[in-house]
């Protein structure tokens, strides 16, 4: 799968209604075949930043991704809302889900 952290410094202004300027966005990503996740979470060292967790099935549905209608509009008019550009960490890794983080196992 290809996995991608990013983060987003929203200016001040906006940064609490960014879920909603998101929305259609991430909405419409989370609808591709190929997308295994598409997760928002909000910074709780700093409330003007937010980290998207994203994954997808492979390069393939990674490429159909940035060729979408969807991400073409996210790049025309999200960077309006942005303090800078976006910061990203994009691997392939020889998995398709998350996997358990054994040394903090729940046993009961």
């Amino acid at each position: 799968m290809i996995f991608i952290t990013a983060k987003f410094r929203i200016l001040p202004e906006h940064a609490d209604e960014w879920p909603a300027i998101a929305r259609d966005f991430t909405l419409a990503t989370r609808a591709e075949p190929g997308c295994l996740w598409f997760d928002w979470s909000r910074s709780v060292e700093d409330p003007n930043e937010y980290v998207l967790v994203e994954a997808f099935r492979d390069g393939e549905a990674g490429g159909v991704h940035v060729q979408s209608d969807h991400f073409k509009a996210a790049q025309r008019d999200l960077p309006q809302y942005l303090a800078e550009t976006p910061r990203v960490v994009n691997f392939e890794v020889p998995q398709d889900d998350w996997s358990e983080l054994g040394e903090m196992a729940v046993r009961r």
